[in-house]
């Protein structure tokens, strides 16, 4: 999503380039809605994401004045997203891409509406649908182990151990530092989690014992960083999902699978072994009891039968 803004850039370049199409108006209006985005309070990366949405529907549109957008223009442009690759260029762009594409429209003419910038609103008559999550499969704790079976390396092992046994988010094991883990009380502290949420998770004597060795065979470095990458930088989202795609192959395991269903899975096996909800809810890190329940999938009588 962070490279919308980028593309629109190289591909159309009205806003950018000198040429016929420039339109100098265009520009500044956007460049107002983020900065209003960003007094609002928007994450940073919304009040960017948004505004990069709304560069790339005007200028699909040769938007000149605002004033000549109309509904026809929004449903053109939703017609553009649906037959637009994805930005590496295989596969079609997700749903939940393009709604958010047109939520970020309903944002925009919201503030220009508020804003008096204009008096119509052309996106109010449309209705468009949440797209549905699609059905996430754990992997079943036979495939947990043909996974830790088909690791090559210690990084391998040590990343399947910070999603699966100890059920870290992306970002927190982006986050992860060497000393956020006590190797004497067998414990890794989550700092700032989701919501800002500091927590504390078990870990057991095997996992510790596989990230000393991890820790003894990665090359000496000044790095805080737990999980490095290339040239000794902080391990990121995109390297730690090309390692597991590697291992997943190496598996033969050919379901579509991401660092999440790890999470996922450790969620279930927990509950199906028979530890408590509340247990598990603090060991994810979630705000509220309901989240578990609807994120794991277990059913209620399963629970009851533990």
């Amino acid at each position: 999503m962070g490279s919308v803004h980028q593309k629109t850039k190289q591909e159309y370049g009205v806003f950018y380039n000198n040429g016929r199409t420039y339109n100098k108006a265009m520009q500044t209006l956007v460049h107002n809605f983020e900065t209003q985005l960003h007094q609002l309070g928007y994450r940073p990366i919304t009040a960017k994401r948004l505004p990069a949405c709304v560069t790339e529907f005007l200028i699909h549109n040769k938007i000149t004045d605002v004033h000549a957008i109309s509904t026809q223009h929004i449903y053109n442009f939703k017609a553009h997203l649906s037959q637009r690759p994805s930005k590496n260029g295989i596969g079609a762009l997700s749903e939940k891409y393009i709604w958010y594409n047109m939520y970020a429209l309903r944002v925009f003419f919201s503030w220009l509406e508020i804003t008096e910038q204009t008096y119509v609103n052309p996106i109010n008559a449309i209705k468009f649908s949440y797209p549905k999550s699609a059905v996430r499969t754990p992997f079943t704790q036979d495939e947990i182990q043909l996974l830790f079976e088909s690791t090559v390396n210690t990084a391998e092992v040590a990343l399947l151990h910070l999603f699966y046994s100890c059920g870290l988010r992306k970002s927190e094991a982006e986050k992860l530092n060497t000393v956020d883990i006590d190797f004497s009380q067998q414990q890794l502290v989550v700092k700032a989690g989701k919501y800002s949420k500091r927590r504390v998770i078990p870990i057991p004597t095997r996992v510790v014992q596989d990230f000393e060795t991890y820790l003894k065979h990665r090359p000496a470095t000044h790095n805080e960083a737990f999980m490095q990458g290339r040239n000794h930088h902080r391990k990121l989202g995109e390297s730690y999902n090309r390692d597991l795609k590697r291992i997943l192959q190496r598996a033969g395991i050919t379901k579509v699978a991401s660092l999440h269903y790890l999470r996922h899975s450790i969620a279930t096996h927990l509950l199906e072994n028979g530890v408590s909800i509340e247990f598990v809810s603090m060991f994810l890190g979630h705000k509220q009891l309901e989240s578990t329940q609807i994120y794991t999938k277990v059913n209620t009588l399963k629970l009851n039968e533990k």
